[in-house]
């Protein structure tokens, strides 16, 4: 990894997979609801395991800043095409994900993720203004998007 390339996932805390569970066994038992047969077993042997599917991609987010491109998950953007990265604490990102919003803005946003980065695009085929990226570490972020960005 050069020292301007950057990456980090967007992973649940330990917290949230406990609720995921705790739902999706809650309302496994309201389906069972004393049951007996098919109904007993096939509400556990199916909820559980989608929750721990859906949280398992809930929190496999990658961020990454390599080979001259920003990517997020499955998107990439060319650095060419980014003229500002501004670190955002959790105030700026809820006034820019709330009323100072674009609808055309690409989003990714985590809730349990504090911070995040906001990515100006200047791309004349691309009518998307800027993302908001969340970070755990949105000033580093920012550096790497900026520090490997070509002049």
């Amino acid at each position: 990894m050069a020292t301007d390339d950057y990456a980090e996932r967007l992973r649940l805390p330990w917290w949230l997979w406990l609720c995921g569970l705790a739902v999706a066994t809650l309302l496994a038992i309201e389906l069972w609801m004393g049951a007996g047969g098919v109904r007993a077993w096939l509400p556990f042997v199916v909820l559980i395991p989608l929750a721990l599917v859906g949280l398992w991609k809930a929190g496999r987010i990658r961020v990454a800043v390599d080979g001259g491109e920003l990517r997020v998950d499955d998107a990439h953007i060319p650095l060419e095409f980014v003229t500002d990265a501004v670190p955002l604490d959790a105030a700026g990102k809820r006034e820019l994900l709330g009323v100072g919003s674009h609808e055309l803005a690409f989003v990714v946003q985590r809730p349990w993720v504090g911070g995040a980065v906001q990515v100006v695009i200047d791309d004349p085929a691309d009518p998307t203004p800027y993302w908001v990226i969340s970070s755990h570490d949105p000033v580093r972020l920012a550096a790497a998007i900026s520090g490997t960005r070509p002049r």
